[in-house]
């Protein structure tokens, strides 16, 4: 079997891609003995996604898989977009980036909370091959958050395709419509074109 080695070590988005590419092995960068800081230095979800592919296909020669995703708020003008992870200013503290964005929202009406979560996927090759994809999902913010299912701005996402919150829908339910799950579909239905 294959491997696959995912530029990330976050265990939601690892099972995500497992459920995905059920036909390869698909381990964190950290289990194939990548231990880097990787600096997205990119300015948009696809850049970032291959530097980080590229970065780990290069130091382990085995193809490799990246993501990189974030939340766009339309009243935020799109904002935090790239800087998702960050915004709060400190990388990957869901708490204080979900309170950072209520503030910001506060007092903007239901219909001005429309938002959507982007994702692009890059999947790189030994021999130089690269293939992207990305994927959105679409609905709003609401103004608390709601269930603790997911990870990240998952518990303030109101998802119109399900019509209940990321926080509450079964993980199921949330890779059927995330923009993960769609980018990574269209990835691996570009992967079988390839065979």
């Amino acid at each position: 079997m294959q491997t696959i080695v995912v530029a990330s070590g976050n265990k939601g988005k690892l099972r995500e891609i497992a459920e995905i590419f059920t036909g390869f092995s698909v381990v964190s960068m950290q289990e194939a003995g990548f231990a880097e800081e990787i600096e997205e230095t990119g300015e948009t979800f696809a850049e970032n996604a291959l530097i980080k592919a590229r970065a780990v296909c290069k130091a382990l020669g085995q193809p490799a898989l990246a993501d990189d995703s974030g939340l766009c708020v339309d009243a935020l003008g799109g904002a935090p977009g790239v800087y998702s992870a960050r915004f709060c200013g400190r990388h990957g503290d869901d708490a204080a980036n979900n309170e950072l964005l209520l503030e910001k929202l506060a007092g903007v009406p239901e219909e001005g909370r429309g938002a959507y979560f982007e994702s692009c996927v890059a999947l790189v090759f030994p021999d130089g091959r690269e293939l992207t994809a990305s994927g959105r999902a679409y609905g709003r913010i609401l103004t608390a958050p709601q269930g603790t299912g997911g990870f990240g701005y998952d518990p303030l996402f109101y998802s119109t395709e399900l019509e209940k919150g990321f926080g509450v829908a079964s993980a199921a339910e949330k890779n059927a419509v995330s923009h993960r799950g769609k980018a990574l579909r269209a990835l691996a239905a570009q992967m079988e074109g390839m065979r």
